[in-house]
């Protein structure tokens, strides 16, 4: 796992984050957990990296994210936290949809939000800030030995949003 705190320039990360906020088709979602199906809590976006729509920065983005971190990346997720209330849950990735040996790079946008880490055989969390503009890659194996979520939080907190680049496998 490394992390690099200045990846885009300030100026460059604000103005990817209002052009992505304003123009990608956000979703809500449901998904079962703990024994009952629950609301997402962020908006979610996804895209085929052949497939991007014009007039979004997921290109330029990427040309980035392989200069520090090269990957096959193939897909791009993007999550929305919309306030403090927003958040993931400690989790990996899941390692059938991830190509084995491919980076997962996730570029930050809008307001900071601590990101928790933990390696699954215990130890205590530590915790990430992941700035604007910041990126952190998570090699593939990191997923069989670390969880990592975003918790939420009773602070005011302005609207983040991760950008997350993964190698999917081809569906034949």
């Amino acid at each position: 796992i490394r992390y690099w705190p200045e990846f885009l320039p300030p100026a460059l990360a604000h103005t990817w984050f209002q052009q992505l906020r304003d123009g990608c088709h956000w979703q809500s979602a449901r998904r079962p957990m703990y024994d009952r199906v629950v609301d997402v809590p962020r908006l979610l976006a996804w895209y085929a990296l052949h497939e991007l729509p014009a007039g979004l920065p997921l290109g330029p983005m990427l040309e980035r994210v392989q200069a520090m971190a090269p990957g096959g990346y193939t897909s791009v997720g993007l999550n929305l936290y919309r306030d403090g209330n927003d958040s993931v849950a400690m989790h990996n990735d899941t390692l059938h949809q991830l190509v084995p040996g491919q980076p997962l790079a996730l570029v930050s946008l809008g307001g900071a939000r601590r990101m928790n880490i933990r390696a699954k055989a215990g130890g205590r969390a530590f915790g990430v800030d992941l700035e604007p503009g910041s990126l952190l890659v998570m090699s593939h194996a990191s997923q069989t030995t670390h969880e990592h979520g975003i918790p939420k939080t009773t602070r005011p907190v302005p609207p983040r949003m991760s950008v997350v680049f993964r190698a999917r496998p081809e569906v034949p």
